[in-house]
């Protein structure tokens, strides 16, 4: 793969993880955080999803959500597998930041892909998608750990996506806005974790 080309794709990944994916993301848990008001109340959020034509929706999902998530997760795990570590530019902390990026990346391919199966898939297939699907997934102990494990790593590789988005599209540049840029977005991955935590547990 030639740089100019590498270069255009990194930066088509980078974007994609941003707008549409991690919006998404958010979007999702949020819907999800309704759950915490009761079965209800989750099962009206979700329904909401019924109003829109089979075929828009479907348009809708391949366009916005499907084909961006399968492009940046597969282009990532080529990231993760070709990438090596900077200590003289980064130093140590986002080296760390890095390798957790990386290993979050790989992980979430697997756990999108199994969360795709337990719900989209099973709609295809004529089950609902409603406060029962869910509270039945996670009744299992290891499912209710592996949803929280696959939550917080979506979170982070968001949130750590974010600074990297800012670095390296040029818009924090000097060593005090990378370091601000830190702060908030760690914060933001505490915030988004909570939402996200507490909705998946609202189904226990």
């Amino acid at each position: 793969m030639s740089k100019n080309r590498e270069f255009y794709w990194r930066r088509l990944h980078s974007l994609l993880g941003i707008i549409p994916v991690g919006l998404f993301l958010v979007f999702h848990l949020s819907l999800n955080f309704t759950a915490t008001g009761g079965e209800e109340n989750y099962n009206n959020a979700t329904g909401m999803m019924d109003l829109i034509p089979h075929w828009l929706l479907l348009i809708v999902e391949w366009v916005v959500i499907y084909i961006p998530i399968l492009f940046h997760g597969l282009y990532g795990i080529f990231i993760a597998f070709t990438a090596t570590h900077n200590v003289k530019r980064f130093g140590t902390f986002r080296n760390w930041m890095f390798a957790i990026q990386r290993f979050t990346g790989v992980f979430l391919v697997i756990f999108i892909a199994w969360h795709i199966f337990q719900t989209r898939v099973q709609k295809a297939l004529g089950a609902e998608v409603e406060f029962s699907m869910m509270e039945e997934i996670v009744a299992n102990p290891w499912m209710l750990a592996f949803y929280i494990v696959g939550i917080v790593s979506a979170t982070f590789h968001l949130s750590n996506g974010i600074w990297a988005f800012l670095v390296s599209w040029g818009i924090t540049q000097s060593p005090k806005s990378q370091k601000v840029a830190s702060y908030v977005t760690m914060v933001f991955f505490v915030l988004l974790s909570i939402v996200g935590v507490a909705a998946i547990l609202a189904f226990v």
